[in-house]
């Protein structure tokens, strides 16, 4: 193969490609479009977040960071790479790279200087327009199949919040939550999220 294919193959994936990408695949795309794997399938992540999704996610990552200090568990934001290996943690073998919102890790021993490498114990997505439900569908299954604790799915659309807790391997839904509603963690005891200070002004 000439240098320049490999160079093209290097710079970003082939979404047609019909068989499996891996965690060292994706370190060598150097196109600044995001992409996330999902059982080794490539999927683009949304342009840019408009500003009621930055204002979402800041006013939530502010308020998770500010309960957690000088606690165990740390909060990160996008871009963060969380890999989800099934049992190799070599880059050859992993195949599902997400990049949450924010995630909630309570083990320091996921993290290493690429990330983290297991599941989180708290996953916030924050909905974009551009999100497909092929997309959403396969994040919920390896959310749940990986074993993070709490997934929380917030709409800007809508002003509305859903969590799941894992529940013997299940996720189990809350009611659907909006302003004037407030929002507890069973992985983070005494955080309380009022949603109006999350919704407000947007």
């Amino acid at each position: 193969m000439e240098d320049n294919e490999q160079d093209m193959e290097v710079r970003e994936p082939d979404m047609a490609y019909g068989g499996i990408y891996t965690y060292a695949d994706y370190l060598k795309w150097t196109i600044e479009e995001r992409f996330e794997l999902i059982k080794g399938k490539v999927f683009r992540m949304s342009p840019a977040p408009n500003r009621v999704h930055q204002a979402i996610s800041g006013n939530i990552f502010l308020e998770l960071g500010t309960f957690l200090r000088h606690k165990p568990c740390r909060v990160f934001s996008a871009p963060f790479d969380v890999r989800l290996p099934r049992k190799s943690k070599a880059d050859k073998d992993i195949i599902t790279v997400v990049q949450p919102d924010i995630c909630v890790i309570c083990d320091e021993s996921k993290l290493d200087d690429k990330g983290a490498i297991g599941a989180p114990d708290i996953v916030v997505e924050i909905l974009s327009p551009g999100n497909n439900t092929k997309e959403l569908k396969k994040k919920y299954e390896v959310y749940e199949e990986f074993g993070v604790k709490e997934y929380w799915v917030v709409s800007p659309q809508d002003s509305t919040f859903l969590g799941y807790t894992l529940t013997n391997g299940i996720f189990q839904p809350s009611r659907l939550m909006t302003s004037g509603d407030i929002v507890y963690s069973t992985v983070l005891p005494g955080f309380a999220l009022y949603l109006d200070d999350i919704f407000e002004g947007l």
